[in-house]
């Protein structure tokens, strides 16, 4: 996974070499020029405080810079403000602060949305034959549940009734209404959210009875920043609702930014926060916050009951990611592959009958898809123009099918000259391909905590109904969930409601019957039925254990809670569920509590032989009381760590004409970064933007983009280097302005 900067930079040179004049090519003469500052540039700036502050002494403060604009004052979740102005006035403002030196600023980032009835399949309509103590059946009924999201279409018959209340951060009013088309781009996704939660006609969600709370912190196309978010949180903190859903985040891995900090102070108040992990997969470490805060209840995706296409290539089979609102695949028996380019109708002529075979870029989905049918293919695959996979939507209807593949799939198909099949096989309880993965870097703590279903899940959109996938599906289905847990138990609070989702989750295993990994998984898909039912708690539900880098220290321990709520006094035990060579456990004997007793213990993990090179054990330890077994994930991390020293690299437009803006995470910070632009066809060295010595946490900047790169698409490099080992990261600019 590791690859040396001097390797990257000797490679793209050597390309150079081949293709342009020369260029010096050694390493050591790779020298950065100084970072140049941008004065000008305009910034949203979130500043922590140690004490709540006092938005009438803000204002004060700053009458004497009128260019500043006061944008959000937090009192619930995070003590501070937010602000907006140019870098040059900020810190002159910051400056003459008389608290300056205790003040903790963070740079707000870019979160967007992360994207038949599964009802039955998560136990949720098994729980309406239960009732609550005043006799209601299970629906949720006076349970508050706050969705933070792109908004709500407030009409819609299946919601209307449900919506009690909320705020729109974006616009500043009351009104949490859908973008609507004619204001920017439109977006859907947080009718989706609201209708898997809780619709109550034509369709029925999780929970139908339950009241909704509607936080519009995402704009047009599914953006908003950290301050907006945040703003929304303390919007639904002040409502006083049970559960907070964020199917939204970023892809930046790090538990120490605002937004996870805050969702851990939520979940002191007793809220509990349902977060969707992110559509980053199938790699590890590509979780994204907020999603990474230890206290929040982080969701991963997983298949319902479904037939999944699989192309054959020979004896191989490459999983197909449908593509929603496309038709679904058919059995072919023998068919040819086309190669489609970047699918233009050009490019395409050839396809008739054929499926086309299209790279990522240049043209919109929509428009690669539409070529295609024209062309008469009979069905589309999508391949990705960098690592990993990839989601892709259209907005109207296709008469022919279309999946995305990965990048290798898409080069092993290109090199082929076998015909290929299409095979449907009926799945369930898989992990969905696009759904992120921990562990969070930093804190090794696994994450997601559960799975639930993600894919080609049908709910409520503006005017509608709509099939979408992704990790946004199944944070609801969680937030669902926990609401009739509430609605059956009012007197839990968040931790319960984690705990006893996580106690009950069936665990899952691929198509060969191996269970994924703890951090893939989490404890499993839920089963509320399984919830409700519960009577042993335990805190935490999972053991992340840490991680020791070097041979000085030979264990790892933690404590947890055992509680029983039961009516009766239970005997617990503890073992794992199967032994390691280089690990050993010392685990408490076995125990018995009262009705209503807890007892907390401590697990310790002794490290026996360290490996050579970074290792992740992981599994689970069973917690056994009579004919009942729970189960409780564990993940120890040892030696020098192997996740990506740099991650959330993204790069666009600037505010100014001819500039690039870029944001990137470098967890546990980095003795060098630098940004670099290469050219696409020829991979040639075009310029370097930017360079940072023993740089931390998020960092970002806006850099002139030189003239010479006038009309070319290039893309923008970036690199970093932490105790030995370097990484990079690229993104395809094909703009230019």
């Amino acid at each position: 996974m590791r690859k040396s900067i001097a390797l990257i930079i000797t490679f793209f040179l050597f390309i150079t070499v081949a293709h342009q004049t020369p260029q010096p090519a050694a390493a050591n003469d790779f020298k950065m020029p100084p970072l140049k500052q941008q004065p000008d540039q305009e910034e949203i700036l979130i500043i922590e405080t140690p004490q709540p502050v006092d938005s009438t002494r803000i204002q004060q403060e700053l009458k004497s810079y009128p260019a500043i604009k006061l944008r959000h004052v937090f009192t619930e979740v995070l003590y501070g403000y937010s602000v907006k102005g140019k870098q040059s006035d900020i810190s002159e403002f910051l400056a003459a602060h008389p608290k300056s030196t205790k003040l903790t600023t963070t740079k707000v980032q870019t979160y967007t949305i992360k994207r038949d009835s599964t009802i039955p399949f998560v136990g949720a309509e098994k729980t309406r034959g239960y009732f609550d103590q005043n006799g209601n059946r299970l629906t949720g009924k006076g349970v508050k549940v706050g969705i933070i999201d792109t908004g709500m279409d407030l009409h819609h018959r299946d919601l209307e009734r449900n919506f009690k209340g909320g705020r729109d951060v974006v616009d500043g009013d009351k009104e949490p209404m859908e973008t609507l088309p004619g204001n920017g781009y439109s977006t859907i996704h947080g009718t989706h959210v609201a209708g898997i939660i809780a619709a109550n006609g034509t369709l029925q969600g999780m929970a139908p009875n339950a009241d909704l709370y509607i936080y519009r912190a995402l704009g047009p196309g599914g953006r908003g920043t950290t301050d907006q978010v945040l703003a929304a949180i303390e919007a639904a903190v002040k409502d006083k609702v049970d559960i907070i859903n964020l199917s939204l985040g970023s892809e930046v891995n790090g538990p120490d930014l605002p937004l996870s900090k805050a969702l851990d102070k939520v979940a002191d108040k007793g809220i509990l926060p349902v977060v969707a992990s992110g559509n980053s997969g199938p790699g590890d470490w590509t979780i994204g916050t907020p999603a990474t805060s230890a206290k929040s209840l982080a969701v991963g995706a997983s298949t319902p009951p479904t037939d999944v296409p699989y192309l054959g290539i020979g004896k191989e089979k490459i999983r197909l990611l449908s593509i929603d609102k496309t038709e679904q695949w058919k059995e072919i028996r023998y068919t040819d592959v086309y190669d489609g380019g970047l699918g233009s109708p050009v490019e395409l002529k050839g396809s008739f009958g054929k499926i086309a075979l299209i790279q990522r870029g240049k043209y919109t989905f929509e428009e690669k898809i539409d070529n295609a049918e024209k062309a008469g293919a009979k069905g589309v695959l999508l391949y990705n123009n960098t690592k990993g996979l990839f989601a892709a939507m259209v907005s109207t209807d296709k008469e022919i099918p279309a999946a995305v593949i990965s990048l290798e799939e898409g080069k092993k198909l290109l090199n082929t000259r076998s015909r290929v099949s299409i095979t449907l096989k009926n799945e369930q309880d898989r992990l969905a391909p696009f759904s992120s993965k921990g562990p969070v870097t930093v804190n090794w703590m696994i994450k997601p905590d559960v799975t639930a279903p993600g894919v080609d899940i049908n709910s409520t959109i503006p005017d509608g109904y709509m099939s979408l996938q992704g990790t946004s599906m199944a944070a609801p289905h969680v937030s669902g969930a926990a609401a009739i847990l509430k609605q059956a138990h009012p007197g839990w609070k968040g931790p319960q409601l984690k705990a006893a989702l996580m106690l009950s989750a069936k665990e899952i295993s691929d198509g060969n019957g191996m269970p994924y990994k703890v951090y893939e998984q989490g404890a499993g898909r839920i089963q509320v039925d399984k919830a409700l039912q519960l009577e042993t708690f335990v805190y935490p539900a999972s053991i992340s254990m840490g991680g020791l880098q070097d041979q000085k220290k030979k264990y790892l321990e933690r404590k947890i809670t055992i509680q029983n709520q039961g009516k009766e006094p239970k005997t617990y035990s503890l073992h794992p569920a199967e032994s390691k060579d280089d690990l050993r456990w010392e685990l408490p004997m076995s125990f018995e509590l009262k009705p209503g007793e807890e007892k907390s213990v401590t697990v310790r993990a002794i490290i026996k032989k360290f490996p050579h090179k970074h290792v992740l054990w992981e599994g689970r330890l069973l917690l056994d009381e009579g004919t009942n077994e729970y189960s409780l994930p564990y993940l120890i991390a040892a030696g020098t760590p192997d996740y990506p020293r740099i991650m959330g690299f993204a790069a666009v437009p600037g505010d100014e004409p001819d500039t690039l803006r870029y944001e990137a995470y470098l967890p546990e910070g980095a003795e060098e970064f630098a940004l670099a632009l290469f050219d696409q066809e020829t991979l040639q060295l075009l310029a370097i933007l930017d360079q940072k010595q023993k740089a931390a946490g998020m960092i970002g900047n806006q850099v002139a983009l030189p003239s010479s790169i006038k009309g070319k698409t290039f893309y923008a490099v970036a690199f970093a280097k932490a105790k030995g080992d370097e990484d990079y990261q690229e993104n395809l600019i094909e703009w230019y302005r």
